[in-house]
């Protein structure tokens, strides 16, 4: 970017186990490191999680971090040790990642006077208590300085709940890679799955907006292939989903691989990658699998069909079992036409998902919402 240096930003984000937003501040924090800026980023986590991997990744690649261990509901704890550590860095822009901190560390922020900026990285609706949480997180990003949605279709959702348009920022996730995945072989030979057979991929959250119950209930719909899956990621969606496939007869062609570091290493174990999500941001994994040559089935949801078209990939409506493993049969039926397209994804996310034009666009949002803090002291 140009001359004008923003001005010391600490990262919040509370991590879960797995999931894209703690991928997107690490890609994120190491890039502006990377560029010589300020950045700083404290880990709320719960009692025992010391050794969490985004903590562990931070740390290894340089970028300062601090972990604060607490119990539920703490929240007075974690206001008093945000506002110490501000103290301690000299930031003036916190940049919050989730509901949780959002609602919690962001007013906090806004309070001592700093430029405060969210990304949300995706709604999961479901029941009741999820929709009010992001109806919480929605109230608390509007006095924001600065919100980042990650794809057109939450930007347009957060401005019909009010976020104002002059602060609201579209800035979909960019590709960062962090090394070249596995081959085939032993990518299989790691995960434990045989070296034979079509294997689907499916990596996310266990939970109910990212549909691998949709997958699941695809499954039976294409009993006549030679199908198998792997599912890498944790959730409080597996035990049932794992019961319900027994259920089925369905036991025997998945796989449950739990959490796993760094799955985008284990992409090429995969003759197709499946997203089935019913919501979506700008999916981390989906990049990951474009980047190992993996043909793709995804639901058109969210920033999906911003990354890949039917040019590139199989896009089938959410929700749509039928639909899903129809998508599925015909890419084991024409294996070179799904490698033409896979190749086209590639090249058409080298081109549109760079990760220098990713950074310049927030350091351009960083000076925005210092200005608007500056605005705010003066009034």
């Amino acid at each position: 970017m140009g001359a004008e240096k923003i001005p010391p930003v600490l990262h919040v984000i509370a991590p879960p186990s797995y999931g894209g937003a703690g991928r997107v501040v690490s890609a994120l924090t190491r890039g502006l490191v990377a560029r010589n800026r300020s950045v700083h980023v404290l880990t709320i986590l719960d009692l025992g999680e010391s050794d969490h991997p985004l903590v562990c990744e931070l740390l290894t690649a340089g970028v300062p971090t601090t972990s604060l261990e607490l119990a539920p509901r703490a929240y007075g704890t974690e206001r008093a040790h945000l506002r110490r550590l501000v103290r301690e860095v000299g930031a003036r822009i916190v940049h919050t990642h989730g509901t949780r901190v959002d609602v919690v560390d962001g007013p906090s922020a806004r309070r001592l006077g700093l430029g405060t900026v969210s990304t949300l990285h995706g709604f999961t609706g479901g029941g009741p208590k999820n929709r009010f949480y992001e109806w919480l997180q929605v109230r608390s990003v509007r006095l924001f300085d600065a919100v980042v949605a990650v794809s057109r279709p939450m930007a347009d959702r957060l401005r019909a709940a009010g976020v104002p348009a002059e602060r609201l920022w579209t800035v979909p996730n960019a590709w960062f890679p962090a090394g070249e995945p596995l081959e085939r072989s032993a990518a299989r030979a790691e995960l434990g799955v045989p070296q034979e057979g079509f294997r689907i991929g499916w990596v996310g959250r266990l939970t109910r907006e990212k549909g691998a119950d949709v997958l699941m209930a695809a499954l039976p719909l294409m009993a006549e292939l030679p199908v198998a899956v792997s599912v890498i990621g944790d959730g409080n969606q597996q035990a049932p989903l794992e019961a319900a496939t027994r259920e089925r007869g369905l036991g025997s062609r998945v796989t449950w691989h739990g959490s796993v570091t760094d799955a985008a290493r284990y992409m090429r174990a995969f003759d197709a990658f499946v997203l089935s999500s019913r919501t979506e941001g700008t999916p981390i994994a989906l990049f990951e699998a474009i980047a190992a040559d993996v043909p793709i089935v995804a639901t058109a949801v969210g920033g999906v069909p911003d990354v890949v078209t039917v040019r590139e990939a199989l896009l089938v409506p959410p929700e749509d079992p039928a639909a899903l493993a129809a998508a599925v049969r015909e890419l084991h039926r024409d294996a070179v036409r799904a490698r033409e397209r896979a190749r086209a994804a590639a090249a058409r996310v080298a081109e549109r998902y760079g990760l220098d034009a990713w950074l310049d666009a927030y350091e351009r949002i960083y000076l925005a919402a210092a200005a608007r803090a500056e605005q705010r002291a003066g009034e």
